[in-house]
């Protein structure tokens, strides 16, 4: 017999999703009423209907060409954060101890980098890549290699590649690593008994294994790099030039320096449209995966 079913805990959720609903919506709707309309100051609109999103998409404006040359720097770091940090991620997930004293000490010093907040993760560096008083920059000016973070955009791209990286491939490991500390057993014991080697092992249990930690630890790696804001704003300042501009910095840039908010809200929309594709996408593809592995398990 079918048990009865409850509705009570929507009563419990509901006053907290439209609490969060209200908070998210008012500024949607407020950024959309800006995206519409134009200013000349004074607390004075004019309505210009959608010719700030016709001029952003047209790479041939000034809008649409800073637009455009910020998204492809978001989605180059992107990538390449992406390429380090994954396979670094799991190479140390598969280094760490499984079991004892050790496990617990490597668990606290992974956790550390991610503890530190943004603002002081980028105040760090721009004193360690400082070429008359941080480590790194007077170290590598002593070994004759001309570093210079400020002036020169690929020791700019450089260093903000290597701060994300340091920062961040903690979570890539820590997700891996729980999802190897999930594997049972039998599979490695079945795997010694067939006389697999170590690569054997790791692509045809331990990967699979991994999958869905893995499409989780791609999903928030790409969404906060292609988001990032606070390190590189005070690193670089997105300079020298508009190096390290990325779109987050020339939205604020936009918004806040030049004061035009019908610009600023119409890349804010499109911006914000772009990272919801990205985790439409990005959700299909791992509960496609979900439902897909039962049913190979089922088969096999």
């Amino acid at each position: 017999m079918d048990k009865p079913l409850n509705n009570r805990a929507w009563w419990l959720v509901a006053p907290v999703f439209l609490i969060v609903a209200f908070s998210a919506i008012v500024p949607i709707m407020t950024v959309v009423n800006y995206s519409v309309q134009d200013t000349f100051g004074n607390n004075q609109f004019f309505w210009n209907g959608l010719g700030w999103f016709q001029e952003l998409l047209d790479p041939s404006t000034e809008l649409g060409g800073r637009f455009f040359d910020a998204l492809w720097r978001n989605l180059m770091f992107s990538a390449i954060i992406l390429a380090i940090e994954v396979p670094l991620g799991i190479l140390v997930a598969l280094s760490m101890p499984r079991e004892g004293w050790k496990v617990a000490a490597t668990l606290v010093v992974m956790a550390l980098p991610l503890l530190i907040p943004w603002n002081v993760v980028g105040t760090i560096w721009q004193v360690f890549a400082r070429a008359d008083i941080g480590l790194a920059g007077w170290g590598l000016n002593a070994l004759g290699i001309p570093y210079n973070f400020t002036g020169d955009p690929l020791a700019a791209w450089i260093t903000i590649v290597v701060m994300d990286v340091w920062h961040w491939t903690s979570l890539v490991a820590l997700l891996c690593y729980a999802g190897l500390k999930s594997i049972p057993d039998a599979y490695y014991q079945a795997a010694r008994i067939d006389g697999a080697s170590r690569w054997a092992i790791f692509t045809t249990i331990q990967l699979p294994k991994m999958n869905r930690v893995l499409l989780i630890a791609v999903l928030l790696r790409f969404m906060d790099s292609f988001m990032i804001y606070t390190e590189p704003f005070v690193l670089t300042g997105g300079g020298p030039g508009n190096a390290t501009t990325f779109l987050s910095i020339d939205l604020v840039k936009l918004a806040l320096g030049q004061f035009d908010l019908g610009k600023a809200a119409a890349m804010s929309l499109v911006y914000n449209l772009i990272v919801l594709a990205v985790c439409w996408v990005f959700y299909t593809v791992m509960t496609h995966a979900g439902s897909e592995r039962p049913q190979r398990e089922i088969a096999g």
